[in-house]
């Protein structure tokens, strides 16, 4: 549990862009109630090799919207907490195929186990976000996917 958070704080930024020490999952929790700040979404970018209009999409979330965000404050609740789902699964998939290079293109690309779409595109849903992580952990297990 401790690797898994450790490896979704460092696909935010780490403690520093975050400005908190993140040691369990409740700390977690606590920051994405009160916000990430926008520098996240930087980061989440470049460790997912996004542009602003796949991050909006990935996200459900409007490019405007982000655009905005990307340039101050901080992030809504429920705009962190679909951050926090993206560089979840982010992690996963680094961990899973073993590079950045391979989960940023499995990320991209159609499956077949989740119904022709590529995963980035079902992310959008806790349902989905879930489905794409059942798949990476049949590849971290052996099963073919």
């Amino acid at each position: 549990m401790a690797s898994e958070l450790r490896a979704v704080v460092d696909e935010l930024g780490g403690e520093a862009v975050l400005g908190r020490r993140l040691r369990r999952d409740r700390d977690l929790q606590t920051a994405i109630r009160e916000g990430f700040p926008q520098k996240v979404i930087a980061e989440l970018m470049e460790a997912a090799d996004l542009s602003i209009k796949d991050l909006a999409a990935c996200l459900d979330l409007s490019l405007r919207s982000l655009q905005r965000r990307r340039g101050q404050g901080r992030l809504a609740r429920y705009e962190s907490d679909r951050v926090y789902r993206l560089a979840r699964v982010v992690a996963l998939a680094k961990s899973s195929l073993g590079s950045r290079e391979a989960a940023t293109r499995w990320l991209k690309r159609p499956n077949r186990a989740l119904g022709g779409k590529a995963p980035l595109a079902v992310i959008d849903t806790e349902i989905g976000a879930r489905a794409v992580e059942n798949v990476l952990g049949r590849i971290a297990f052996g099963g073919v996917s």
